[in-house]
C-alpha cells in the first residue's frame, strides 16, 4: 500500500511540475491544491484606509493624492464596527470555503501589527491587529485564510516607482535601492506566515506595474521580482501554503494555483486575461458583486443573486474556484446589498452544493442553457430558468442507471440513443439554476 501512495504521489508530482521547472511541491501543497480545487468557493475583502473616501482602492491613484496627504487617512480608520466573528459566520453561511483578506494594498497601508511600516493599523485611532482578528476566527470557525500581498507600492520610495505604470504622482521625489524593497517585502510575508497560524495561500497583484499593458506581445518585467527567494521563503516557513500571482500571465515556476481577474478561464471580456487556463494547476477566478473591489458610495450596479449564482456554476463547470469580492464601509459594516446576495446564494448552495463543490470540470464548456459538472459516476446538469428542452452529444455515459432532480430526489425521464442525451423539461418555470444528476456507466 505504501508504494502504491508513493506512486501517485510522484505521479501528481509528475503532472503538476511540467512547465514548473525547477520547482517540485511538497506532499503538503499537493494535498492543499486538491483542496483548493474541491473548495470552488471563497470571499474576497478589499478594506483599508481607501474605503474612507468611498471611491474605489484605487482613490489614491486615480486622485493623484500625495503620500502626505494621503498619510492622514490613518488618523480616521477607526472601523469600531468590525467584527470578525460576524464576517467569518457570514462567509460560512455564503457556502464558502476560505477567504482571502486584502493585508496591504498597493497604497502601502499593512492590516497587521507590522515592525516594518509605520503606516500599519496600530497607528490608527483603532489600534488592533486586523490580520489576527480574522486569523484567529478563522480558524475557530473552520475556514481557510488567504492572504492578499501587493507587490506594488505607491508610498515607498525603494519601490521601482520611476519604472512603473502607476504611481508617478505620489509626490515620490527619490528612487530608492531595490534590494531594499525586496527585503522588506520578505520581511512582512515572514511576518504574516510566522504570527497568524496556518495560512491558505498567498495572494500577489500588482506585477502588471512593471511591464507593457495586457495584450501586447513583450510583457517582460522591468524590474527582478525575486520570485525565486520569495516563493521559496513562502513554501519554506508553510511548505502547505498556496502561491498565486495576478500577473495575467502563464504561471511561474513556484506557483500553485492560476487566476483570473472578472474574467472565467478561457475567457477575456476584461481585456486583462490573455493568459491560457493551466490542464494541470487549480485555477480561480474573482469577481465584484457591483463594479468596485473596494467601497464605492456612487457604484449600485448591483449584480444580481442570479447572475451570481450562474458565475459560480459556470466557473465549477470549467473547474475553476469563484473568488467573490466584497468592499466593507470604513466603519467596519458590510452593507446589505452584499450581504443579501451572499446569503441567498448561500441557501441555493444548501441544496446544490454537492453539484458545486468537490466536482471537477464537465465534458462540454458551459453553454447559454447552463453547464455540467461530475464527481465520479455523477453528472449533474445545471439547468438555468427559462429552458425547455437540452440535446447533448457525445454524452460521456453509456448508460444512464438513475436520473433524479438534487433538491427532491424525484426522479426524471431522460433518452440516452447513440450517446445522444435528450431531456424535455418541465412546463413550469424552473428555479434560478435547477440541478439534474445523472449517474452512469460506461
Amino acid at each position: 500500500m505504501r508504494k502504491l501512495i508513493v506512486f501517485f504521489y510522484l505521479l501528481a508530482v509528475s503532472l503538476i511540475t511540467v512547465g514548473q521547472e525547477g520547482y517540485t511541491p511538497t506532499p503538503e501543497n499537493v494535498e492543499a491544491r486538491k483542496w483548493f480545487s474541491n473548495a470552488k468557493y471563497g470571499l474576497f475583502i478589499h478594506w483599508g484606509p481607501f474605503s474612507i473616501p468611498g471611491s474605489g482602492e484605487w482613490v489614491m491613484n486615480e486622485r493623484k493624492i500625495t503620500v502626505k496627504n494621503y498619510t492622514r487617512l490613518m488618523d480616521f480608520f477607526n472601523p469600531i464596527e468590525f467584527n470578525a466573528a460576524e464576517w467569518v459566520s457570514m462567509a460560512k453561511n455564503a457556502g464558502m470555503k476560505y477567504i482571502t483578506l486584502i493585508t496591504r494594498h498597493h497604497d502601502g497601508f499593512s492590516m497587521w501589527n507590522t515592525k516594518y511600516s509605520d503606516f500599519n493599523i496600530m497607528n490608527t485611532p483603532y489600534k488592533k491587529d486586523i490580520v489576527k482578528l480574522l486569523a484567529d476566527e478563522c480558524h475557530k470557525q473552520g475556514i481557510k485564510l488567504f492572504l492578499y500581498y501587493s507587490l506594488l507600492d505607491w508610498r515607498r520610495e525603494d519601490y521601482s516607482w520611476t519604472t512603473g505604470r502607476t504611481g508617478q504622482t505620489s509626490g515620490r521625489k527619490v528612487q530608492g535601492k531595490w534590494e531594499d524593497y525586496i527585503q522588506f517585502m520578505k520581511n512582512q510575508l515572514t511576518e504574516l506566515l510566522t504570527n497568524y497560524g496556518e495560512i491558505g495561500g498567498i495572494w500577489f497583484d500588482g506585477h502588471w506595474d512593471q511591464t507593457n499593458p495586457e495584450g501586447e506581445a513583450d510583457r517582460t518585467s522591468r524590474v527582478n521580482w525575486h520570485y525565486d527567494e520569495i516563493y521559496s521563503l513562502i513554501h519554506k516557513l508553510q511548505p502547505q501554503c498556496l502561491i498565486g500571482n495576478n500577473h495575467h500571465l502563464t504561471p511561474f515556476p513556484g506557483e500553485d494555483f492560476q487566476m483570473f481577474e472578472k474574467d472565467l478561464p478561457g475567457q477575456n471580456n476584461s481585456g486583462l486575461s490573455y493568459q491560457k487556463p493551466s490542464d494541470i494547476m487549480p485555477l480561480e477566478t474573482c469577481e465584484t458583486i457591483n463594479n468596485s473591489w473596494g467601497f464605492n458610495i456612487t457604484d449600485t450596479t448591483y449584480k444580481s443573486t442570479e447572475a451570481l449564482t450562474h458565475y459560480l456554476v459556470r466557473a465549477s463547470c470549467l473547474g475553476a474556484n469563484f473568488l467573490l469580492n466584497i468592499g466593507p464601509m470604513p466603519n467596519g459594516k458590510i452593507q446589505p446589498e452584499f450581504t443579501e446576495r451572499l446569503l441567498q446564494v448561500g441557501e441555493w448552495l444548501k441544496i446544490n452544493g454537492e453539484s458545486v463543490y468537490n466536482t471537477s470540470a464537465g465534458y462540454i464548456k458551459p453553454q447559454d442553457w447552463g453547464g455540467v459538472t461530475q464527481n465520479g459516476n455523477k453528472l449533474y446538469l445545471h439547468l438555468f430558468k427559462g429552458q425547455k428542452n437540452i440535446h447533448l452529444e457525445k454524452f460521456p455515459f453509456k448508460k444512464i442507471t438513475a436520473a433524479y432532480w438534487l433538491a427532491d430526489k424525484s426522479k426524471v425521464v431522460v433518452s440516452l440513443k447513440n450517446d445522444i442525451l435528450d431531456i424535455t423539461l418541465p412546463a413550469e418555470t424552473m428555479g434560478v439554476d435547477t440541478v439534474m444528476v445523472l449517474e452512469g456507466k460506461n
